[in-house]
């Protein structure tokens, strides 16, 4: 895993790297769980799907080839700003994008994951998606209970008042980012 600060530079799905890094433990402090898996992808969610008490998980493969012309529309809709009442949990089967979530003090930090990269988004943070330029990620989704995928935008003010939203800034007494 790399993550650092994002530097828009244009192309969403080029690195618009910064030089100026965020470390596994910062993320960590802000509620983002990450962990990488060399093995068996299905057998390690199985164990994740024990350990963390989850009960549905699916597949998605966003690419060019599979979705033709819906593809720069799905990838648009992915990388507009927004955040979940539940947590998002990804794990990369394979291909490579990034995540992007905001800090405390509302700077993007930019995170790459790759095949056998498991990250945990908490409810309430505000993030985007999108693939990298070579246009292809096949993740699956895993859920605690029916898989359900509802983005609330940071465009909607009420997004705001949110339960979830005001559990994650309670939670980050600090910005942890540089």
């Amino acid at each position: 895993m790399r993550a650092y600060i994002f530097q828009d530079e244009g192309d969403q799905r080029k690195p618009n790297d910064s030089k100026i890094e965020v470390s596994a433990e910062d993320l960590e402090a802000a509620k983002v769980s990450y962990r990488h898996h060399d093995g068996d992808l299905h057998t390690f969610a199985d164990g994740l799907m024990k350990e963390y008490g989850f009960k549905n998980r699916d597949e998605v493969v966003v690419s060019r080839k599979g979705l033709g012309d819906r593809y720069d529309n799905m990838v648009k809709k992915f990388f507009e700003e927004h955040l979940h009442e539940d947590e998002e949990i990804r794990l990369i089967l394979d291909g490579n994008g990034y995540f992007d979530v905001r800090s405390v003090d509302d700077r993007w930090v930019r995170i790459f994951v790759e095949k056998g990269d498991l990250i945990i988004l908490p409810p309430g943070i505000y993030h985007r998606f999108t693939t990298t330029t070579d246009d292809y990620i096949h993740a699956m989704r895993l859920f605690h209970e029916n898989p359900k995928w509802i983005a609330l935008s940071r465009t909607d003010s009420t997004s705001e008042e949110l339960d979830a939203r005001k559990s994650y800034l309670n939670s980050i007494k600090k910005s942890v980012y540089v």
